[in-house]
């Protein structure tokens, strides 16, 4: 039977690389959204559980359109049964991620409860017609059971799950390992990677665990204080969907010879994917970051709202709503007249009107308002926050889509040749402008992970099949 010692080891050995990732994660998630006020600051934050949600769920195969998923937090269902299954799940996901982020998750993310408890919340939410599913041994239907785990052998791709007698003890140890107190914060970190390959390679529960994996890392890296409910790993991982499952299955492997750790699994296999799920976490961050900078953002709101005025869909004077809304996050429907310099009746009638597009919002009829986020503006006011690209790498997430686009590939080089600087390995002179030529976007995303477990650049070049000019042989 599979025992712990099955999935060792639990963390790859800590190189300058991974170590410089999370220098970088920890530096840029500590910059970040400090210039947002608290009430904008919620609001975007329902906006990204959302988009966390409609990301995890496309990485399942579930496209739901965003204004299914906003219908269905108000409680607006397709008659369509399918549609209306995948909005319940939609709504399930987001309340899930809404209570972590408010910090009312009632155990610690590395916990056997913490695990349970978050596919016991998840899947309790859904309908039946998604619990129900086919038992692998007699073909009959049954039942799955909100939190409860698996009882049935299973193979998810080309992975032989573990027995489910060995769950107990395998869960044991991921708790052990991602816990101990002898932990640094860098090994803390990495182990958030770490542990979503192996709580992956466990599979816990008959269904639900890519995302119960994928809220569970959301809830260890807030935990950890890089992550934040302004951002969202599934973001990443699904725009890179193809990269992310091949690397998870990667590090399913067995050990390939004695330089590949001590463990029964493979260790670079495991680092490959650390240094992926980093790289991945760094660029939401930033992504993110731009994309919430407030000048930035408030230059988008005005744009729309001068358009929306003369289309005569909204009225003068809203843009200074808007505003107000931007900068403090929230004020009290009698401040209308003041701030759009229009008698009482008249601001009222714009203040409705924000209201009822959605883009003024408020948690009661006469409450204070402050900014919404309807699916109607998501693409003008954030901009490619919805929009899934091709598996090629998300390796500078403000660098366009790049099919043969030369300033997407030139990003790519300039940041591998800054890895392979990092590497401190000698480059010929204009590295970045010549890998740029000899590389295609696929070998360049290929190399930005293959940098950190590559000993040389020759063998770097070499494991792609790239031959140089101006290249020593040794």
């Amino acid at each position: 039977m599979t025992g712990a010692t099955h999935m060792e080891p639990m963390l790859p050995d800590i190189d300058a690389g991974l170590g410089d990732q999370v220098l970088d994660l920890v530096a840029k998630s500590g910059s970040f959204a400090g210039g947002l006020n608290l009430p904008l600051k919620t609001s975007i934050g329902d906006l990204v559980s959302a988009m966390n949600c409609y990301y995890s769920n496309l990485i399942e195969g579930h496209d739901t359109h965003l204004a299914d998923i906003e219908r269905a937090m108000k409680n607006d269902y397709s008659k369509e049964p399918k549609k209306r299954d995948l909005q319940l799940e939609a709504k399930a996901h987001i309340e899930v991620q809404r209570i972590i982020d408010r910090g009312e998750m009632p155990h610690s993310a590395v916990s056997v409860d913490g695990i349970r408890w978050i596919h016991r919340e998840f899947c309790s939410r859904l309908p039946d017609s998604l619990l129900e599913m086919e038992d692998p041994v007699t073909k009959k239907t049954v039942r799955m059971e909100p939190g409860e785990l698996r009882k049935y052998h299973v193979v998810v791709g080309r992975h032989a799950a573990p027995e489910p007698e060995a769950l107990d003890e395998l869960l044991a140890r991921f708790v052990q390992a991602y816990s101990s107190p002898m932990l640094s914060k860098t090994q803390r970190i990495v182990s958030v990677g770490a542990g979503h390959h192996r709580l992956a390679w466990i599979h816990p529960f008959m269904d639900g665990n890519g995302r119960v994996t994928r809220l569970l890392s959301h809830a260890l890296l807030r935990e950890l204080g890089v992550g934040s409910e302004l951002w969202s790993v599934s973001r990443g991982l699904a725009r890179n969907v193809d990269r992310y499952k091949v690397l998870l299955e990667a590090a399913d492997e067995p050990r390939h010879g004695d330089r590949d750790g001590r463990g029964n699994l493979t260790e670079a296999g495991l680092a490959n994917f650390c240094r992926f799920f980093l790289d991945t976490c760094i660029d939401q961050v930033t992504f993110m970051q731009s994309l919430l900078n407030p000048a930035e953002l408030m230059n988008r709101v005005e744009v729309w709202t001068e358009e929306e005025i003369r289309a005569k869909r909204i009225s003068k004077g809203s843009w200074r709503l808007l505003r107000e809304a931007i900068l403090v996050g929230e004020f009290p429907r009698s401040r209308a007249a003041e701030l759009t310099g229009y008698q009482d009746r008249q601001a009222r009638t714009v203040l409705s009107e924000l209201i009822a597009k959605g883009v003024l919002a408020s948690d009661t009829p006469k409450g204070p308002v402050r900014l919404g986020f309807p699916s109607t503006v998501i693409e003008r006011w954030f901009p490619g926050l919805y929009q899934p690209r091709p598996a090629i790498a998300d390796v500078k997430e403000a660098a366009p889509p790049a099919i043969a686009d030369d300033s997407g590939r030139a990003a790519m080089a300039k940041e591998l040749g800054a890895r392979v600087a990092r590497r401190g390995w000698s480059a010929p002179d204009n590295f970045d402008e010549t890998i740029a030529i000899y590389a295609d976007e696929g070998a360049l995303a290929a190399m930005l992970t293959d940098v950190w477990k590559a000993d040389t650049l020759k063998e770097l070049l070499d494991l792609h099949h790239i031959d140089l000019p101006g290249m020593a042989n040794d």
